[in-house]
């Protein structure tokens, strides 16, 4: 920093005024930006990462990146900078508790609660998703709440440190292994797929106040999610619909083709199980207060402008809502590689569609009804069959 009477300000513009919360990666400071005037968090990287040349210039590139994400759902970053050996981000200051903090107070949540933080959730993720990102350290204490609204942080960090060579990774705390992906406990860098994992995993600790695994060290934990299956939601929390708990076991899945590959499709699936009333309780003595579930009928004509998914570049997006659906603003283009193992931006389709009947958000159908006219009409053309049967079989005879 610039000398002993100023080493709180960052290149003479950022004040640091004081801690605001830690992790293995970096430190965040409460600061004040100078010249702007306003307050911001300023998050500072650990020295333990800044000695690898590789992750400074992957962390630069993914800060670049997410400064480009404009969306409600995801904390902004502002800036990004370095003060001789000092790697920092200038981020959105939220003034509000993180969602592990609410998890260890009030755990487990009403399941009207965990639907709107996780649909929220996969919308800021989902967003970053078709822009080509991956968040890689997806976790309760990255997803902060302000008011009534969810912002997701702490993007770029883990998957910048991802990309370094994995002798270097392991010399660092990198990520959280409570909430690994299999595919990341085994060192495979993280893709959308994982994120959704991640994302069950937090889904999983909101429904039931505890984590799927547990173990004494990172090498323990990585082990439980490569090889160990996850409890049921309802063996811990029976008040849990079955219909949710067949959701989160499915984004629980060991292998990334059998989840919901991106966050954006497991937030449809969410807003359509939520929007179906679906979610009452097992326990019908402390129901959740639900609406009823509507027909098919009435459910596809209801209003599709609230959801944050219904875009162009949905898959789900036809011609027959797009009148009815106001315009969303496309994912930025950035300037990066593309990511391993997964297609470009907004023409993504998984090649493994959930199976409705086992998500538990299928609407069984009545098969048509035939009304009284339909019918006589089918009696007489049966006759008209009959009689011209028999007049060919006189003629036949009369022949020969």
């Amino acid at each position: 920093m610039a000398n002993n009477q100023q080493d709180n300000i960052l290149n003479n513009r950022y004040r640091l005024d004081a801690q605001h919360g830690s992790g293995g990666m970096s430190v965040i400071y409460k600061a004040t930006d100078l010249a702007l005037g306003r307050l911001v968090a300023i998050k500072i990287l650990r020295p333990s990462l800044t000695s690898d040349p590789t992750f400074l210039a992957r962390f630069r590139q993914e800060a670049r990146n997410v400064a480009n994400l404009q969306h409600p759902n995801i904390v902004t970053v502002h800036d990004v900078g370095q003060d001789g050996n000092t790697y920092y981000i200038v981020m959105e200051l939220i003034d509000g508790e993180d969602l592990k903090k609410r998890i260890r107070t009030e755990a487990p949540l009403p399941i009207d609660k965990v639907l709107d933080y996780a649909i929220k959730i996969c919308a800021g993720i989902g967003y970053a998703h078709r822009a080509g990102l991956v968040h890689a350290d997806v976790k309760p204490q990255n997803v902060l709440l302000v008011e009534n609204n969810v912002k997701v942080t702490d993007f770029g960090i883990a998957q910048a440190l991802a990309a370094t060579d994995p002798n270097e990774r392991k010399k660092v705390v990198w990520g959280s292994p409570h909430y690994f992906s299999p595919e990341q406990a085994q060192g495979r860098n993280p893709t959308p797929a994982s994120d959704v994992y991640s994302i069950g995993i937090v889904l999983f600790e909101m429904l039931t106040g505890r984590l799927p695994f547990m173990g004494t060290d990172q090498q323990e934990l990585a082990w439980a999610h490569i090889r160990q299956t996850p409890p049921h939601v309802t063996e811990i929390a029976p008040a849990v619909p079955e219909q949710l708990e067949r959701i989160v076991q499915k984004v629980l899945a060991k292998e990334p083709a059998q989840r919901y590959r991106m966050a954006d499709q497991l937030g449809r699936i969410l807003i359509n199980y939520r929007d179906q009333g679906l979610g009452k309780t097992n326990n019908q003595n402390n129901p959740v207060v639900v609406s009823s579930p509507p027909t098919l009928q009435s459910a596809q004509a209801k209003p599709v402008q609230k959801s944050p998914y219904a875009s162009p570049d949905s898959p789900e997006y036809t011609a027959s809502n797009a009148a009815s659906t106001p315009e969303t603003t496309a994912p930025p283009t950035l300037v990066k590689n593309p990511m391993p193992e997964t297609t470009a931006p907004n023409s993504y389709t998984s090649p493994n569609p959930p199976n409705i009947r086992e998500s538990g958000y299928y609407t069984p159908v009545d098969p048509p009804q035939m009304d009284v006219a339909t019918l006589v009409l089918a009696f007489v053309a049966f006759l008209a069959v009959v009689g011209m049967i028999i007049l060919w079989m006189l003629v036949f005879q009369a022949y020969y």
